[in-house]
């Protein structure tokens, strides 16, 4: 009874959880559709545009869905439309960084350029809504704008393989999923939903003049230029780290990397989405509403215990998968890299489980500051090789990087635990 009581989670935590793990199968199948129906030259301009298109929309947002769930006493209607705008306006600005790296491609600039802004906006539409969604949707609702976006990109990339369709299939397919996602926004600009926000605002109100004042400190103060630093710091960190070990260990490698990445990354994504996220959405603790401080601090350290768990369980079931021979010969490779990876992603866990807590505690700005500290840190002994031009073996390298990157994320939750 005692554990079931660690886990009591909110419900809305579980719908997402579940919804969440539909949404990574759905794209595993949609990865799978690639392989097997479209040719090489396909998915690598397919990749090339959409991790552009990824990157833009990244620097674009600036963390605005986080500052969207964080600032919970501004009404959700007003912040998203805010939101949406200062997004909109920094894309904009952006576009001749978009530009510079659609030339560098080397494909044909007009119709990349729009189909990367197309991916862009798209994806930045389907982000800020999954959070609005956090916030004044239904349970279904919330389930379903992180469901079907990639069920419908999935499901027009069969479609237009079965029809033997020549054009654009797969970068057509995710802008449809995005797209749908990005419907979620409408109920931001009803007319109906305007006067409600108008409401809620005076209800707030009464209800912050009613409330002692240290139950309502739950906010984002961070500039614009903090959070968008913040958010390039993480961009440039994971291309570097890509870029870095293509140059250094080739693509067979890089390969043997990201795809464990990939798999083993969607544990603490998840625990971010479905428990960080939704105790923010949840809004500051107040009698009878959510969880107390305590008792959230305590699933908090149980759900990095269970994470954790997962991959562990995860990283065996690769070690299995490689023992008895289940993939090919060509990716045993992926033993030097198992539990380095393993190890950086169980203390990513553990930082997501408290990723919440500045936000809290009027940290956030400091929280920013540690994470680019950290970034830079790991930044510095990814480049090392290359620096000092030594021969590091890859393994050498990966424990290297893992371990500095886990003690610093170990660090991190320690600290974010300890706020109050």
């Amino acid at each position: 009874m005692r554990l079931l009581h660690l886990f009591k989670l909110p419900a809305n935590s579980r719908t997402v959880a579940l919804a969440s793990l539909v949404a990574f199968a759905s794209q595993v199948v949609f990865a799978l559709l690639m392989l097997r129906l479209f040719t090489p030259q396909e998915v690598g301009e397919f990749s090339l545009l959409s991790q552009i298109g990824f990157f833009w929309m990244t620097l674009a947002l600036a963390q605005a869905p986080l500052s969207l769930l964080a600032n919970a006493h501004v009404p959700p209607h007003a912040a998203l439309r805010s939101a949406w705008r200062a997004c909109l306006l920094r894309g904009l600005w952006l576009v001749p960084v978009a530009t510079v790296a659609v030339r560098l491609s080397e494909l044909s600039i007009r119709p990349a350029l729009l189909w990367v802004l197309l991916l862009a906006l798209s994806q930045m539409g389907w982000t800020l809504a999954q959070s609005f969604m956090l916030r004044v949707g239904t349970p279904w609702q919330q389930a379903a704008v992180r469901v079907l976006p990639p069920v419908t990109a999935a499901s027009a990339a069969l479609w237009g393989a079965w029809m033997g369709w020549s054009g654009p299939t797969l970068v057509l397919s995710a802008v449809l999923g995005y797209g749908l996602g990005a419907m979620g926004l409408l109920p931001a600009w009803q007319k109906k939903e305007r006067d409600q926000a108008s409401d809620q605002t005076n209800e707030q109100a009464n209800t912050l003049a009613d409330t002692p004042p240290q139950h309502h400190t739950q906010s984002d103060p961070r500039s614009t230029r903090l959070r968008f630093a913040h958010t390039l710091t993480d961009a440039l960190l994971a291309t570097l780290v890509v870029v870095v070990w293509q140059r250094l260990y080739g693509a067979q490698d890089t390969g043997w990397m990201t795809a464990l990445l990939r798999v083993l990354g969607f544990v603490p994504a998840l625990v971010h989405m479905a428990w960080a996220q939704v105790v923010l959405a949840n809004g500051p603790w107040t009698p009878g509403t959510c969880q107390p401080p305590s008792q959230s601090h305590t699933t908090a350290w149980a759900l990095a215990l269970a994470a954790i768990a997962g991959v562990a369980a995860l990283s065996l079931v690769c070690a299995l998968a490689l023992a008895w021979a289940w993939l090919d010969a060509r990716w045993t490779g992926v033993w030097a890299y198992l539990l380095p990876v393993a190890c950086w992603q169980a203390a990513a866990c553990a930082s997501a489980a408290f990723s919440h807590r500045p936000f809290q505690t009027q940290s956030a700005a400091r929280y920013s500051w540690a994470c680019m500290a950290l970034a830079g840190v790991q930044a510095g002994v990814l480049v090392w090789p290359l620096l000092t031009h030594s021969t590091l073996e890859a393994s050498e390298h990966i424990a290297a990087f893992a371990g500095v990157s886990a003690v610093g994320l170990l660090g991190l939750s320690v600290w974010m635990a300890r706020l109050r």
